[in-house]
């Protein structure tokens, strides 16, 4: 009897070890979320309330639906990705800013994209947690850089296309139930997503050319628009 109640505590233990592991992160994430948009912005409370939301989110997920007893590097990776584009946040509201300075933290937030799948996958460690987690971060950082290019005046307002396309999806899946539905997995749909967000980076350089901006934004909306139509009309021809 004693020996199966050290198990069940063992187990207990072992099975709250993810979501303590992933608060621990996210508090020294935050702290470092403050430092660096004070250095780069000198105001933090909008890239620390944003990083705050993500991480009460994601950990209500992750004790919802986690699987694993093991955190895993894959997830800490992707949770330092929102704490970079949550330091973003602050450049929506800044007078001035470098732009080489936010073109590089979020090229950095984009290149590791893709690394927290593929430790998930080396580790054992794949999850639908994981999956949305990583699907969040990248909506996350496209709409901080589609609003940080229109309200610096480096593109119009068809940039938002890029940024909150998927919101406006997500809305409109409350209205239509139909779209609620599990999507299969896209080769086009990563590559789409992975093209937006490399456009919205291509826009940000400044070393890009004024003659390409708006080429690039109407091409990457275009694609985005159909990438979209195409899931669109597989969730109303085929889901319940």
């Amino acid at each position: 009897m004693i020996t199966s109640s050290s198990q069940l505590i063992w187990k207990d233990r072992k099975a709250i070890r993810p979501p303590a592991v992933f608060l621990l992160l996210a508090v020294a994430l935050a702290v470092a979320v403050h430092f660096m948009a004070m250095a780069v912005f000198e105001s933090s409370g909008m890239p620390v309330g944003l990083f705050a939301l993500i991480g009460v989110v994601a950990l209500h997920g992750l004790v919802d639906t986690y699987p694993h007893k093991t955190l895993g590097l894959c997830n800490g990776v992707t949770l330092t990705r929102a704490a970079l584009a949550s330091v973003l946040a602050g450049a929506v509201f800044a007078p001035e800013f470098n732009r080489w300075v936010v073109f590089a933290i979020a090229s950095v937030a984009f290149a590791m994209d893709g690394l927290d799948g593929w430790l998930a996958r080396r580790t054992g460690l794949t999850s639908g947690f994981g999956a949305r987690f990583d699907m969040e971060v990248d909506a996350v950082l496209s709409a901080l850089l589609a609003v940080i290019l229109l309200t610096s005046g480096r593109a119009g307002p068809e940039v938002l296309v890029l940024g909150f396309l998927r919101y406006g999806f997500v809305g409109l899946s409350f209205l239509v139930p139909k779209l609620q539905a599990e999507l299969p997995p896209s080769l086009r749909r990563k590559t789409v997503c992975v093209i937006q967000i490399a456009a919205l980076l291509f826009l940000m350089c400044p070393l890009a050319p004024e003659a390409l901006l708006m080429p690039v934004t109407l091409g990457a909306v275009l694609l985005l628009l159909w990438s979209f139509a195409v899931d669109t009309c597989w969730l109303m021809r085929v889901a319940q």
